[in-house]
């Protein structure tokens, strides 16, 4: 997607050799007008999949998860990170850790929200490691569900998470990969 590519060139901040701060409009301020090109991108790639839910992982990917969902008319579900008192008891559970924060959670999404009989799509906002997406893919398959693709905004293509979702059998679509961060520079694939 070259305008996201744009955007990044523009706004984004490397820091070191693997973040990288798009914080100003993808997930902390929220340009509500470019998201939703983000999220008709998604609706266009995997529109003719039948989708019955979109599914994410708080915090930052349910922005995208919610302004991607206007275009299938469904409903958004997002595995939470941290135990709450109006947590359902039963929930389905995946470990998940966290490459940015270098830490692991144990995700939960409450079993009434997922059924055998829905086609789920993933979103999120970045990709590094795998380790979200393929937490949520082991809910989706907990449920007895079908797992349709993954939608990414950001692909951090030198880790080697989209490569495993690929080897899994997951149809990942990634709006931008990245080659490369060094030096301040980024480098698309």
């Amino acid at each position: 997607m070259q305008r996201l590519k744009e955007r990044i060139m523009a706004d984004g901040i490397v820091k070191g050799n693997d973040i990288l701060k798009v914080d100003n409009f993808l997930n902390h301020q929220l340009d509500v007008d470019f998201l939703n090109e983000i999220g008709k991108e998604f609706w266009e790639h995997f529109k003719d999949k039948e989708i019955t839910r979109i599914l994410t992982i708080e915090a930052s990917g349910i922005a995208v998860a919610a302004i991607t969902a206007q275009y299938f008319h469904v409903p958004v579900v997002f595995a939470k990170k941290l135990d709450s008192k109006n947590l359902d008891d039963e929930v389905y559970v995946s470990q998940v850790h966290s490459f940015t924060r270098d830490r692991s959670y144990e995700i939960k999404v409450a079993q009434k929200y997922l059924s055998s009989s829905d086609r789920i799509l993933i979103i999120d906002d970045f990709l590094a490691q795998g380790n979200a997406v393929m937490g949520l893919k082991d809910i989706i398959e907990q449920a007895g569900a079908t797992l349709v693709g993954a939608g990414i905004v950001v692909e951090k293509g030198f880790q080697p998470g989209g490569a495993k979702l690929r080897q899994a059998g997951v149809d990942l679509y990634s709006l931008v990969i990245i080659k490369e961060m060094k030096d301040g520079r980024i480098v698309f694939a």
